[in-house]
This record gives structure tokens, C-alpha cells and sequence, in this order.
């Protein structure tokens, strides 16, 4: 009993003190702190599959797989480190996601914030613009296999296409389209590997590994061509 008195004072004197408990709301009739409780669980759900959103539904997808073939290319395939071409691909995804991101911002996020929005508005107006963006980096023929595998039917106009359907069907167009870059990308350095080979079997060091001579020469020659402005300008061309 005495253990017991001793820890509810200090915890009534706690929630006293804040004020701010949706349980507290709740018993003094207090619409407003419980609506602004709901809408606190809101944001902190929402953040926490901010992942998966920006996975999913952005430009990253294309820039980190092509950045990771690149990478591949040389031979050497924890150079860069993965947290290198993850944050470089993040700083490039704010760069072609930026008006996007913004209109999101203004038409969803602060509205919430606000409380001038409900939530199933600010829900609405902020997937507009991810919508518009995904609608523009998608193939017809992706979102139809992706409708005729949910066996749904097709649209009628762009704004009916259900953002359900029109996220895996964007991701699978950015990643075709990594693929191709990624090819582009790869030619070169298999025709360093090749000619390489080709000089060690003439020359008779049939042993020496071809790796160990073409590593150097594919590092140099992307070097002298200023390869990583030229990948990442050319990753920035494609959405537009």
C-alpha cells in the first residue's frame, strides 16, 4: 500500500502537469486536445512508413539501382559503400522530387497540421501530386498487367486509376528502365574485360587473372571521362 501511494502522487502530479492527456480531454469534454491527439498518432504513423513511401512511390528506385550496377560494373561490389550510394541517391531524389514534394507539403502536410484539413482530405489532396508524377513515369502496358492481375477493370480516365495500382506498376517501369540505363552502363566495361583477356591469352599469362589488370584501366578511364557527373546527369535527363 505505501509502495502504491508512492508512485501515484507523483503521477498525478505529472499529468497535472502537462495538461495535455487525450484521457484528461476525454473526461473534461475536451473535443479539441483529442483531435489534436489523433491527429499526433496520425503524423507519427505516417512517419514511420516514410520509407516505404519514398521506396515506392519516388524516383530512388531508378537512381539507386543504376548507381548500384554501376558499382557492379568496375567489379568491385562494396565500392562505393552501400551508405554512400544510398545517400547520394537520396540527395538526388530530392532533386527531382523537389516541386513534387513541395506541392505535398502545401496541399496535404501543413493542411493537417493546421487543422483547416481533415484527414482523409489532407490524405487526398497530398497523393494528388505523387499521383500526377507516377501517372507520367508509367507505361500503359505496365498498368494494365497490373489491373489484369488484380482482376479489376481498366480506368476510365487517369484521375480514376487507384493508387494501389498505379504504385506497383510505376515501380516496375522505373525499374525497367534502371535496367536499360544499367545496360548502356555495363557495354563499355565488358569490352575493357574482353580486350584485356584477349591481350593475357596472347601474350601467354593464361594465370594472371584479368580482373587484376582491367580494374585499373576501367577505374581510369572512368575517371578521365568524369563517369559519375556523366551517370548522374544523365539519371536527372531521364525525368524529364
Amino acid at each position: 500500500m505505501m509502495r502504491t501511494r508512492q508512485w501515484i502522487a507523483p503521477t498525478l502530479a505529472v499529468c497535472a502537469a502537462l495538461g495535455a492527456s487525450p484521457a484528461f480531454a476525454a473526461s473534461a469534454g475536451g473535443a479539441p486536445q483529442t483531435t489534436e491527439a489523433v491527429r499526433i498518432g496520425v503524423i507519427l504513423v505516417v512517419l514511420a512508413i516514410v520509407p516505404a513511401i519514398l521506396i515506392s512511390t519516388t524516383s530512388f528506385i531508378r537512381i539507386v539501382v543504376v548507381l548500384s550496377m554501376v558499382r557492379h560494373a568496375f567489379g568491385m561490389p562494396q565500392t562505393p559503400p552501400n551508405a554512400v550510394l544510398t545517400s547520394l541517391a537520396l540527395f538526388m531524389t530530392a532533386f527531382v522530387m523537389g516541386p513534387t514534394l513541395t506541392e505535398v507539403n502545401q496541399k496535404g502536410l501543413q493542411p493537417l497540421l493546421d487543422g483547416t484539413l481533415e484527414l482523409t482530405q489532407a490524405l487526398e489532396g497530398g497523393s494528388q501530386p505523387l499521383r500526377e508524377f507516377m501517372l507520367a513515369h508509367t507505361r500503359d502496358s505496365d498498368l494494365e498487367m497490373v489491373y489484369r492481375m488484380s482482376g479489376s477493370p481498366l480506368p476510365a480516365t487517369p484521375q480514376d486509376v487507384e493508387l494501389l495500382k498505379l504504385t506497383p506498376a510505376f515501380m516496375l517501369n522505373e525499374l525497367r528502365v534502371a535496367f536499360t540505363i544499367g545496360f548502356v552502363i555495363l557495354l563499355p566495361f565488358l569490352l575493357i574485360d574482353l580486350v584485356v583477356a584477349s591481350i593475357l591469352l596472347s601474350l601467354g599469362m593464361m594465370m594472371v587473372p584479368p580482373a587484376t589488370i582491367s580494374l585499373p584501366v576501367k577505374v581510369l578511364m572512368f575517371v578521365l571521362i568524369d563517369g559519375w557527373s556523366l551517370v548522374l546527369e544523365g539519371l536527372l535527363g531521364s525525368f524529364t
